[in-house]
């Protein structure tokens, strides 16, 4: 039996359930919008708050508050160098950074072409992780693909011009001399005659001097425990050489690799003077700015070539007792000439009052400190600077050249120095027996010569043998001879 009505309100009758259903819908829809925009305002305010908050507008915020800095406004910066046209941006973080000289302007050059790394990047380490060398370009590693491109320092015809080339043969790169002495000396080989630099290196020219050498080959420091080569691979390794530095870092000591060992000049306690906001200026290990200079100071020689004396029995340097770490760093209030006959190489050595006014720079050319091209076994063979190219002999005069065209390299070398005034076409300077011509020594009169110092800029006479009541023979031109009766008494 049916009920009454039942058919009729059917299309009319709903579930207890239903309405229930609707609202719980229209609720989470709308507890997700609400969440979703949340998250999506959350996202945008990180977004606004991340790119307030870069590292590069740090660096620039701390630039800005710097002293004698000029305040720049916080936004990316943008370099194009005019020798590639495409965009950098390294200086948004490096901002108060010099130029790395005159010579290598950023505005023409930029940063990449001999940093290598990613120049639109903003992340510190996604923009330094294709760099060459690390902080240093000049790496003997990586020497080649950065100083050494064409047209740069590298790939002319003139083999002069071919800087790291030449370095890698030099001296100072092959550590020949030292390893050929301590191996003799030792028994370790039956010649005098170098076999082994600390790579291997090859001369193909057949213009070789007399005393240059064919090729090295690479020194071995995986030699058995106990040898003479396992001992001296712990001197090496110590930074004797321009492929390393120094392994102990310290007060008097601190300095780059390759190139910028010598051209990139460390304050004596390593520590950054200039603007760039990147590099600590209280954290030792850093080069007093953002510059190479070819103006060496004697100091930057000094953190060599000033460890005192080499103990063959521990084959280790044994430090100066005068200088720091082993004694107390010199007052600050300390005149220069004391600190200087102090501070100058070893204290051990004889000097000669130019030895001591001078610069190395002054004195050692950059063949005899770059190398020529060439491989030599021991520093007597390489050097070709004696006291008679300046200063004559009783008969004798210094030997001169000509300057006769404005862009030859003496004149190169001077505008490079910082002291285009001093030299001009027609000046005639002082040659050495090579043929290389010391820019910075120049004749003013028929028996006068002056000299301009390549770091101070200070002009000196320089006096002549001949005429003088010296009482040398001419002939002997050890420094040695010429110390006996000319040497400094400190």
């Amino acid at each position: 039996m049916k009920m009454q009505g039942t058919e009729g309100n059917k299309g009319n009758d709903r579930k207890p359930t239903e309405f229930p259903h609707f609202l719980h819908f229209l609720y989470f829809r709308w507890t997700w919008i609400l969440l979703a925009a949340l998250v999506l305002l959350l996202a945008i305010g990180a977004v606004f708050w991340n790119e307030s908050h870069q590292p590069w507008q740090t660096w620039i915020a701390r630039y800005d508050v710097q002293p004698n800095s000029t305040p720049m406004p916080i936004q990316i910066q943008a370099l194009v160098p005019t020798q590639t046209g495409k965009p950098e941006l390294c200086v948004t973080c490096h901002v108060g950074i010099k130029d790395i000289s005159a010579s290598h302007p950023a505005q023409a050059f930029g940063c990449v072409v001999c940093h290598g790394g990613e120049p639109l990047a903003l992340d510190k380490d996604r923009a330094h992780s294709t760099m060459r060398g690390g902080r240093n370009p000049s790496d003997l590693s990586v020497a080649t693909q950065s100083c050494g491109q064409s047209n740069c320092h590298g790939g002319y015809a003139d083999e002069e011009q071919n800087h790291v080339d030449r370095v890698l043969k030099s001296m100072q790169a092959t550590y020949a001399g030292g390893i050929a002495h301590v191996r003799f000396s030792f028994g370790a080989q039956n010649s005098p005659i170098a076999q082994f630099g600390i790579r291997a290196v090859n001369d193909t020219s057949n213009l070789r001097p007399p005393k240059a050498l064919p090729s090295l080959s690479m020194y071995s420091t995986s030699a058995p425990t106990g040898t003479i080569d396992a001992k001296m691979s712990s001197c090496l390794n110590g930074g004797c050489h321009l492929w390393t530095k120094p392994s102990q870092p310290q007060v008097y000591t601190y300095r780059s690799s390759g190139c910028a060992a010598c051209h990139y000049v460390y304050a004596d306690d390593g520590v950054y003077r200039g603007n760039d906001p990147t590099i600590p200026n209280n954290e030792p290990g850093h080069g007093v700015a953002h510059q190479l200079t070819t103006a060496i100071p004697f100091s930057q020689c000094d953190h060599c070539h000033n460890r005192s004396n080499y103990n063959l029995k521990s084959m280790a340097f044994d430090w100066r007792e005068d200088l720091p770490p082993m004694a107390r760093p010199l007052s600050s209030l300390m005149p220069p000439e004391g600190r200087r006959l102090i501070e100058y190489y070893q204290p051990i050595a004889d000097f000669t009052k130019c030895e001591y006014e001078l610069n190395c720079v002054d004195c050692h050319t950059a063949q005899e400190a770059m190398g020529d091209g060439h491989i030599y076994g021991s520093k007597k063979d390489a050097q070709h600077i004696q006291c008679q190219t300046c200063h004559g002999t009783l008969t004798t005069m210094p030997k001169i050249t000509s300057i006769v065209d404005a862009n030859e390299l003496a004149m190169r070398q001077a505008r490079i120095n910082g002291h285009p005034e001093f030299l001009k076409v027609g000046d005639q300077v002082i040659t050495t027996e090579r043929g290389e011509l010391l820019w910075s020594i120049k004749q003013t009169a028929p028996n006068k010569f002056v000299q301009v110092d390549k770091v101070t800029g200070q002009i000196y006479n320089v006096p002549l043998v001949k005429g003088s009541g010296c009482t040398q023979d001419g002939k002997t031109q050890t420094s040695d001879y010429c110390h006996t009766c000319h040497s400094v008494v400190r």
